[in-house]
């Protein structure tokens, strides 16, 4: 008998299986990139195991339920990259392909979709039977951390995804962070005007090409969007108790409102992505109507806030979005752009690093203005020479060290605009934002004061030369040229010729550059 699974493929092409979260942690484990903990556990004991975890986490019994949870899925750059099916040198370039193609949603019945093999409802859907952790000994309660919200924008009718926190202030209602700027504010504030409670769904467990979909804001509908990332058409069905379609290979769904009386509820303090807490704020509730899920569903808790910022799956993927809009930021402002880096220890966004190929004087600077002007987020940006691996910090603080003048190269633009998370603003509402020029002056370039020392090349010249002597009487040349002229992998021999013609007279005194003459 065919399975639910075969049963989808056959009949619409769309796969319920190949992005499901758990095949996924089991290509983790394969690759050495997951660890297990068989033990019993806690849920606020599981903060304590994945803070600064290089690897993913998965727990296979927590609290009362002996629960499986995962965490820090998508703490590390590789892991995204086996996400995407591509190594790490080609997963920009990767992503970039896919959403330049079309994918398709496929809508499957509920009978066929795994979310819904189980469905709660009314007394029966309740968040504290959810293995909840308590994440940060600040937080104001447990938090679901790893949400992917998914609302339809009445205006437009397009679908809008998001990565939203829940804190759970009862068994059917949650606090919701709707402070910052963004799509589903927008689209909620619209709806509490018209006095209108705003359906949302909540996925819980999800692919992480799904939470980067989710951390990316695109004009269009983001379920297709979804969509186009995965690569592959899209299955979707629709909820118990709203009309929104969801991922039906999701682990688990929360289908539920959000009020219309708009930010009246208490939330936080919570530990936020740029590794501080954030205070109590006014924001909406969300109410629960149903829980769905598969029958052995795995629940999935990400990472956010500490002192290991660069092991978050948000730093990891706020990084990878900003380093695509830092590529779109810089098509158009300069030619040729080499690599783009936002680093995950700042966040995933505030600080940016660019190596370009100049081609004209201002290249730089142009770079500079165009990444702090079109990037709200990025707050300081290095522009670097093609020579820098802009992923090397040792590499970067040389660059700083030794091609960086305070009163020439530092622009500072003021009263931009950052999100407020930044503890440094404090009661201000805009930013300085700055931009450090590393590159090597135009006028120094090709010159010997700015080259970089590397190891001798011994390959032997095409022309080859018996003696010293005869060399140089072809032309002036380097210590190294002379090595190849003679086919030497010594050199001592050499400085004893050169010290026969010194003291023979016939030795010039060498020119700037070092090449030595014949008189």
């Amino acid at each position: 008998m065919a399975t639910s699974a075969e049963t989808v493929r056959a009949a619409t092409g769309a796969d319920t299986e190949t992005f499901r979260l758990r095949r996924f942690i089991a290509e983790l484990q394969q690759a050495g990139e997951l660890e297990v903990v068989s033990e019993a556990i806690q849920p606020a004991a599981i903060a304590e195991r994945m803070e600064g975890n290089a690897r993913a986490v998965s727990f296979t019994r927590v609290g009362a339920e002996q629960a499986e949870v995962v965490g820090n899925v998508m703490g590390s750059r590789s892991r995204i990259a086996i996400a995407f099916g591509v190594g790490l040198e080609d997963l920009l370039d990767e992503i970039r392909s896919r959403l330049r193609v079309d994918q398709t949603l496929v809508e499957v019945d509920a009978a066929h979709a795994p979310v819904q093999e189980e469905v709660r409802t009314g007394e029966a859907a309740d968040l504290t039977q959810l293995p909840v952790p308590f994440q940060h000994g600040g937080d104001g309660a447990p938090y679901l951390s790893s949400p992917i919200d998914v609302v339809v924008d009445p205006a437009t009718g397009l679908y809008n995804v998001g990565c939203r926190r829940l804190m759970l202030r009862g068994r059917r209602t949650c606090g919701v962070d709707l402070n910052a700027p963004s799509d589903l504010k927008a689209i909620y504030e619209d709806a509490v005007q018209a006095g209108r409670p705003l359906p949302v769904c909540f996925v819980l467990g999800a692919h992480p090409i799904d939470h980067f979909t989710g951390a990316m804001r695109a004009p269009g509908d983001e379920l297709e969007l979804m969509a186009k990332l995965r690569g592959a058409p899209m299955p979707v069905v629709k909820c118990v108790t709203n009309d929104l379609l969801v991922p039906a290979d999701a682990e688990c769904v929360l289908e539920g409102y959000l009020s219309p009386e708009g930010h009246v509820e208490d939330e936080g303090p919570y530990g936020e992505f740029l590794g501080y807490y954030g205070g109590v704020k006014r924001n909406p509730v969300f109410h629960l109507t149903a829980i769905t899920r598969r029958r052995d569903a795995l629940f999935q808790t990400t990472s956010i806030a500490g002192r290991h910022m660069s092991c978050t799956d948000t730093a990891q993927l706020v990084s990878l979005k900003a380093e695509l809009g830092l590529w779109n930021a810089l098509a158009t402002a300069v030619r040729d752009p080499v690599a783009v880096y936002a680093t995950t220890s700042s966040g995933g966004c505030f600080n940016a690093r660019v190596a370009l190929r100049q081609r004209s004087p201002g290249d730089a600077r142009n770079a500079i203005a165009a990444v702090l002007g079109s990037f709200m987020n990025v707050k300081h940006v290095f522009v670097v020479d093609e020579d820098i691996d802009i992923f090397d910090d040792a590499q970067m603080d040389w660059a700083l060290a030794s091609r960086f003048q305070a009163d020439r190269d530092l622009v500072v633009l003021k009263g931009m605009r950052l999100p407020p998370v930044d503890p440094s603003m404090g009661n201000e509402r805009v930013s300085a934002k700055a931009g450090f020029d590393l590159t090597i002056p135009f006028s120094g370039r090709g010159s010997s004061e700015w080259a970089v020392p590397e190891p001798p090349d011994l390959t032997p010249a095409e022309t080859r030369f018996d003696s010293v002597e005869a060399a140089l009487q072809e032309g002036p040349r380097l210590f190294e040229e002379l090595m190849q002229s003679l086919g030497s992998e010594d050199g001592r021999e050499i400085v004893v010729e050169l010290e026969a013609l010194r003291e023979s007279g016939r030795l010039a005194d060498r020119r700037p550059g070092g090449r030595y003459y014949l008189k």
